[in-house]
């Protein structure tokens, strides 16, 4: 028997605005300055970065779909049966339906649950696939992960698999990833496990122009960032004195985005009621995307209370799916 198809509309908390706000102040006006990169996705900004993941020089998306063509059965039978799917920073899903079809494959009807910031993108999303996949239960949350969580875990008997593909965990510095890991183990009991993309470790050869491809749309990317600030809080940057630069930090193994400001500069904003000064070449921290060896990937899993129990790689070796059961011995705490 077909079950019926549930929608939730997605929710977002009333105080997101004053955070990007509160946020934004906080972070132009430190030494060196820095804008979170969790900011980068508002209704354009995930709309160039669905163009970003089409894009020759990011291999990312790429070699993570390769994967998951080839795995995806095989990670389904790793799941218990009738396992909530849960992905974070789900975007348009456009990778998660490998997953969902294997999933509908063998469990029939499965129930998914997205969490993204984006509002619109994720309203969007949850329609398409309530249209494709009519065995699917969606509930979506539009909200920051940790408040996502919280609400889809509470009272779910369900098993129950956390699924943060992308690498998105490189925008974490190594100590907050294992922090957020840790707090999400807690969250968890037996017979739940986490499904984490992870971008490896190589040279800068391959990953600079990833994240700073020929046809500039990282750098729009990148660079929305002010034109956010412009829409929503009254800013007043021009674009054209900032410009993207990406390098890579080989001894922390990561990636750094920068906004480099051409020239000597004050920018006022309306709703902070301030302005903030500028010099030529000063940069604004808005991304690290650090990268990983097996070895910190399993150091990641072991510290967050986590067992890394299969690995699937691509064939070029470049990235990484790992899946994460619960590690029992480890006391982290309990499921909500």
């Amino acid at each position: 028997m077909e079950s019926s198809q549930t929608l939730n509309r997605p929710k977002r908390s009333d105080n997101s605005s004053s955070s990007f706000k509160a946020d934004v102040e906080k972070g132009l006006s430190s030494e060196p300055k820095r804008l979170s990169s969790v900011y980068f996705y508002d209704e354009q900004g995930s709309q160039i970065f669905e163009q970003i993941c089409d894009l020759e020089e990011y291999y990312l998306t790429r070699k993570e779909t390769e994967i998951l063509k080839r795995s995806a059965p095989e990670i389904i039978e790793s799941l218990p049966l009738n396992t909530h799917l849960i992905e974070l920073g789900s975007g348009s899903s456009r990778k998660t339906r490998i997953l969902l079809e294997a999933a509908l494959s063998r469990f029939e009807h499965t129930r998914y649950s997205p969490v993204d910031v984006s509002e619109e993108l994720l309203t969007e999303t949850t329609q398409n696939l309530s249209r494709q996949y009519p065995e699917l239960t969606i509930e979506a949350v539009a909200d920051r992960y940790e408040v996502g969580l919280e609400r889809l875990l509470r009272d779910d008997k369900s098993p129950d698999c956390i699924m943060w593909l992308g690498s998105s965990i490189g925008n974490l510095t190594r100590e907050e990833a294992s922090n957020f890991m840790r707090d999400v183990r807690r969250n968890l009991g037996p017979g739940d496990s986490f499904l984490l993309g992870v971008d490896l470790r190589k040279s800068s050869d391959i990953l600079e122009p990833a994240y700073d491809d020929s046809k500039g749309v990282t750098a729009a990317f990148n660079l929305n960032l002010l034109n956010r600030i412009n829409r929503e809080l009254g800013g007043q940057f021009q674009l054209e004195t900032f410009h993207h630069q990406a390098v890579y930090n080989e001894l922390e193994g990561r990636i750094e985005m920068y906004l480099v400001s051409e020239t000597d500069q004050e920018v006022w904003v309306d709703s902070l009621n301030k302005s903030f000064y500028f010099e030529k070449n000063e940069r604004i921290l808005t991304e690290y995307s650090y990268k990983y060896s097996h070895t910190e990937i399993e150091a990641l899993a072991e510290t967050s209370g986590f067992f890394l129990e299969k690995q699937w790689l691509d064939d070029s070796g470049w990235f990484s799916l790992n899946y994460l059961t619960t590690n029992d011995s480890v006391p982290v705490g309990h499921k909500i």
